[in-house]
């Protein structure tokens, strides 16, 4: 039996067309949030399910943030500017979620919030309270019920921002849109 001669190139190219087509098949969620802190805080073990569970997470946050927390759940980070301004003018997610904190201090933020709620593709999800009546009447409360390893890495990232939680709380309280909130999802409850 004769072997067919594979070169290296094509080697690398078959193993970067694979890697593309991984990326392109992946759930990808971008969060926005104003601290590190915050999203630890209100969202880490959700998004600490999320990556376990295949997705791409990327925490988009303001310029000189602690991001050593964020590691420890296994997301990206990425600075908030540098972000808006590699996004080209009306694009949306495939999922977002914001902080209330974020949505209140940039315009940009809120501009792409009420876009990818008024588009209906995005998957929208919110956390912290003062949103406005127009927000807050297209989504719905839930809570996402984290994992046993969710609880245990959200502890170590809260102890690496500096946040004393014995015990973590075994849920996360959010705001979903009607639209995405209604197909199952597991590890969500919603409160009607």
């Amino acid at each position: 039996m004769v072997t067919p001669y594979i070169s290296e190139s094509s080697r690398v190219s078959a193993a970067r067309a694979t890697l593309a087509d991984d990326e392109c098949l992946r759930y990808r969620l971008d969060v926005v949030a104003a601290s590190a802190v915050d999203v630890v805080h209100s969202a880490g073990g959700w998004l600490y399910d999320r990556v376990m569970a295949g997705w791409e997470v990327t925490v988009l946050l303001p310029d000189s943030c602690d991001s050593r927390s964020l590691r420890i759940l296994g997301v990206w980070t990425s600075e908030l500017d540098a972000a808006f301004a590699l996004t080209p003018a009306g694009s949306v997610s495939q999922s977002l979620a914001v902080s209330a904190e974020a949505f209140t201090a940039d315009a940009r933020v809120r501009d792409k919030v009420l876009k990818s709620l008024d588009n209906g593709l995005t998957e929208v999800a919110l956390w912290g309270d003062g949103w406005p009546l127009a927000v807050n009447r297209a989504m719905t409360r839930t809570q996402h019920v984290l994992s046993s390893a969710a609880r245990t890495f959200k502890g170590y990232a809260l102890a690496a921002a500096g946040i004393p939680c014995n015990p973590v709380d075994p849920t996360e309280p959010l705001l979903c849109d009607l639209a995405t909130c209604s197909r199952v999802d597991s590890g969500q409850n919603r409160l009607d």
